[in-house]
């Protein structure tokens, strides 16, 4: 019965689903003299190892706060080293996620982007999408724009009372399970509109390192952090 016991906590404490809002690539840039746009750089390919490394340790469901709707408002030229390291990651996507059998799927609003842009995402999210494990990427994503889209949805199918369980089926990470933990980079500490309806049960982690100083061992630390802590879901 002890070791059943032991079992069942042990599950209970393994991660289905690890979110990150990579913080701090501009300041990590602006540190060392450099152009924000370097931190970008150095940023994503931050974001390939993290995802690579989550899954090699079995976390098969990761989401990443890549762009927010509220990122538009930055000064054009760093939108536009994003958007271009944005479509290069498009072109080197499909190769290592179906050699991992990675199903990508991109949250938010994809008509702000070019045509080009879009057909891309929509031929990854196809070609990928009998893959078993998931990377949800959050491209001109919020969490508030999210719930109202997803209420739009339910009222042009004439729904006159809608549920929780209507909203979370109407959600973009519809099929994925609810983040176990959010993990934040670069010392502030809110989630700054990422998953408002995912996160109501998730575990919190903020850490002061900047996402392009992220690493491997800073991961094992907080899954480790995660591990120690009590999930209630509201008992006791």
């Amino acid at each position: 019965m002890l070791m059943q016991t032991e079992s069942k906590m042990q599950r209970e404490k393994d991660i289905r689903h690890i979110a990150f809002i990579m913080d701090g690539n501009g300041r990590w840039a602006k540190k060392r003299g450099l152009p924000r746009e370097y931190g970008h750089k150095v940023g994503a390919d931050v974001f390939r190892k993290t995802v690579e490394y989550c899954d090699d340790i079995g976390i098969h469901c990761v989401t990443v706060y890549a762009f927010s709707t509220e990122n538009w408002k930055r000064p054009g030229h760093e939108i536009s080293a994003i958007m271009l390291l944005f479509k290069q990651y498009l072109k080197d996507a499909v190769k290592t996620m179906m050699k991992r059998d990675i199903r990508i799927v991109f949250l938010g609003d994809k008509s702000p982007f070019p045509k080009d842009v879009v057909k891309q995402m929509e031929e990854i999210e196809r070609d990928s999408s009998q893959n078993t494990k998931r990377l949800n990427i959050a491209m001109n994503y919020g969490g508030r724009a999210e719930i109202v889209h997803a209420v739009n949805e339910l009222i042009a199918q004439g729904y006159e009372k809608i549920t929780e369980e209507d909203v979370t089926n109407h959600l973009y990470t519809l099929d994925a399970p609810m983040p176990d933990l959010i993990v934040r980079t670069g010392g502030e500490q809110r989630i700054s509109n990422f998953l408002m309806w995912q996160s109501a049960y998730s575990e919190l982690y903020f850490t002061d390192v900047l996402w392009p100083d992220f690493t491997e061992s800073d991961v094992d630390q907080a899954v480790a952090e995660y591990k120690r802590r009590n999930r209630r879901f509201g008992g006791i």
